[in-house]
């Protein structure tokens, strides 16, 4: 019934549209019938969307269209023609919290017209509409001009029927790291000069419905960022990212070329849980193209974080004996790889400061590359390299074809911080060639991800989250922010917040220093991060000495970094969180709490048939103390997990 009345409801849009009369609304269902968009248009004749979930309103009707330098494209529209179709994307993943995704969506595309257009021809327009079983996508399509065209800035909205509670981070600015705290906010509260970063995440009311605005694909386009309703309404809209050469431009087309812009998105579940197992971002993407079988998901030693600080090195820093150091730890511990961060090559070390004569080609006297490549491979332990975005925007080609002559695995590329056009592009361009020369990526001071992981899946991680790195320098990393992040930018995809500070205090005792960090969280939570937080290349931030002799470092070295299912178990944003994560039979859980010590109870009924044997480790006495059990589970037992204030608990659930 929900398909025949679906098409039934096109059909009539169709033919309203044909006869040049004011377009009926049409809905648009999911394949499930759980959730609804519907299409009409106000009384300027400008496109709105409505979104409905299991009944309930989430968005009201709310514009769309383009601001585009010569005159908006959105008011004095009409429908002239719509094409529907279904659709399903069902793929397996290389790598990531999942091996398999499947989606399922309805389809379709309107195509309109200006109906006063000036002098010149009738400008047209296609939005595509797709409603899934757990959310809603909608993007613009240009056709071919043949002069290029300038877009100021869209003119989507996210209109709210009520004051919703969410939770958000204002940026306030487009030349952004992307890092900061996704802090409770009422909507009402949210002004037109805000910048807040995607995902905005909110609760409709009692009923729990939770939805989160974001966007997908982002190629060709400038980053979308949300601000308060200009017209003072309750709600968010637009806002791109302006190029840096033209004056309040966002998006500049290829004359003779189309242009279509990227998803923007609207995530549902009945809770924030089931966002978390969403897989919608990374189906909006397009699929690989290639061989990508060279790519390793895996662990990595770091040398930046703590300091660094080797015991039995006279002069630790940035030289072979260091690093020769780091790549022992990685070999002992049963970790893949060792980052080089900055200041191995010459004139580097300046962070975001590029230095003159900066060279990332050839390696400082302290370091030989080759050398340091070939004691990694003897002892299974592949090398990654730290270089600034600007070395590779002219050189990219030249630099990464050395890259792999000299066996480098993946790159760490750094202070991007910036999401418009020209950087978008240059996204895409050094993931395309880094797959040329079978390389994979890191990307540091990067925005949110928009789900390129699945068309290039050499791109393992990225940062543009607020993470372990500022406990040298603030009291920011709480535990409250930590458990904020899965339901928040996590939702987007993977996070390198290099966990694995072994130097646990607590809030109390805390003290942010640059050698030797502290973390404000329990040695249960730090566990906990791997396993909560997705990132396939995932750092073992520590200092090697911090590891030596230290309970839980088993558990870092045996836990996956990539996974086969995932299952949000239990929390609440800001609160509590436990995550499930599936390799092969066996199971892996983390679960993490704010400031306040609390128990949780998890029914085991996702485990199936079969018994496990259960590893569990609980916070202790003190912040690096745990407390290990051991036991038999099954599906219908009850695992009662107690957890410390700014603390953790990690369990293995190994099949029998």
């Amino acid at each position: 019934m929900v398909r025949l009345g679906w098409l039934v409801a096109t059909a009539a849009l169709g033919l309203a549209a044909a006869s040049g009369a004011q377009a009926a609304p049409v809905a648009l269902a999911s394949p499930d019938g759980a959730v609804s968009v519907t299409i009409d248009q106000n009384a300027d004749g400008a496109p709105t969307y409505a979104v409905t979930y299991h009944g309930e309103a989430i968005l009201a009707p709310s514009p769309l269209g383009l601001a585009i330098v010569g005159g908006a494209l959105g008011p004095g529209l009409a429908a002239r023609g719509t094409t529907a179709r279904a659709g399903e994307d069902a793929y397996t993943l290389p790598l990531g919290k999942t091996a398999r995704a499947r989606d399922r969506y309805n389809e379709l595309t309107v195509d309109y017209v200006e109906t006063k257009s000036g002098t010149g021809a009738p400008r047209k327009l296609q939005i595509i509409f797709r409603a899934y079983d757990d959310g809603v996508a909608f993007r613009y399509r240009l056709p071919a001009t043949p002069s290029p065209l300038s877009i100021r800035n869209e003119m989507t909205g996210f209109a709210f029927p009520a004051d919703y509670a969410c939770h958000g981070l204002n940026l306030g600015n487009f030349r952004t790291a992307h890092e900061g705290e996704y802090d409770p906010v009422k909507v009402s509260q949210i002004r037109p000069m805000h910048l807040f970063e995607t995902p905005l995440v909110c609760r409709t009311g009692e009923k729990g419905i939770s939805f989160a605005i974001a966007e997908a694909d982002l190629t060709d386009w400038a980053g979308m960022y949300l601000s308060g309703r200009s017209d003072g309404g309750r709600g968010v809209e637009a806002r791109l990212s302006p190029r840096l050469d033209m004056h309040r431009v966002a998006v500049t087309t290829r004359g003779g070329a189309g242009v279509q812009s990227p998803w923007r998105v609207v995530m549902l579940g009945e809770n924030p849980l089931k966002l978390i197992e969403s897989t919608l971002i990374l189906s909006l993407n397009p699929a690989p193209k290639g061989d990508f079988s060279w790519v390793k998901p895996g662990k990595s030693a770091w040398d930046w974080w703590n300091g660094p600080v080797l015991k039995g090195v006279p002069r630790a820093g940035m030289n072979d004996a260091t690093i020769r150091g780091f790549i022992d730890f990685a070999a002992a511990s049963k970790l893949e790889y060792m980052l080089i961060d900055d200041g191995w090559y010459l004139n580097s070390g300046g962070g975001g400061t590029v230095y003159p004569g900066a060279d990332p080609t050839r390696a400082i006297p302290e370091i030989n590359i080759a050398e340091l490549v070939d004691y990694g491979r003897n002892r299974e332990v592949g090398l990654w390299l730290w270089v600034h975005w600007s070395m590779l925007d002219t050189r990219m080609d030249e630099v990464l074809a050395l890259y792999q002559r000299w066996g480098i695995k993946g790159i760490k590329v750094d202070f991007m911080d910036r999401d418009d056009q020209q950087m978008v592009d240059f996204y895409h361009r050094v993931l395309e060639s880094a797959a040329r020369h079978r390389l994979m990526v890191d990307l540091h001071g990067a925005y949110r991800p928009t789900g390129l992981q699945r068309t290039w899946p050499n791109y393992l991680t990225q940062e543009g989250v607020l993470g372990a790195e500022y406990n040298k320098w603030t009291h920011r990393i709480t535990a409250t922010h930590n458990v904020t992040l899965p339901f928040t930018r996590m939702l987007l995809g993977p996070m390198d917040y290099t966990p694995g500070g072994f130097l646990n205090v607590t809030p109390e005792d805390f003290a942010p220093r640059i050698n030797a960090p502290q973390v404000m969280t329990t040695r249960g939570a730090a566990l906990a991060m791997y396993v909560v937080y997705e990132s396939p290349f995932v750092a073992v931030s520590d200092s090697p000495d911090s590891y030596a002799g230290q309970a839980g470092l088993d558990f870092i070295s045996a836990v996956p970094a990539s996974w086969d299912e995932t299952r949000a178990l239990a929390g609440e944003i800001g609160e509590h969180v436990v995550i499930a994560r599936r390799k092969g039979r066996d199971w892996w859980i983390g679960a993490m709490t704010n400031e306040q010590a609390r128990t949780v109870r998890l029914p085991l009924d996702f485990l199936g048939k079969g018994r496990f044997d259960a590893t569990i480790d609980e916070d202790g006495e003190s912040p690096t103390a745990l407390r290990r059990t051991k036991r038999q589970v099954g599906a219908s037992d009850v695992l009662e997990l107690k957890l410390a204030g700014s603390g953790g608990a990690a369990v293995v659930l190994r099949a029998r």
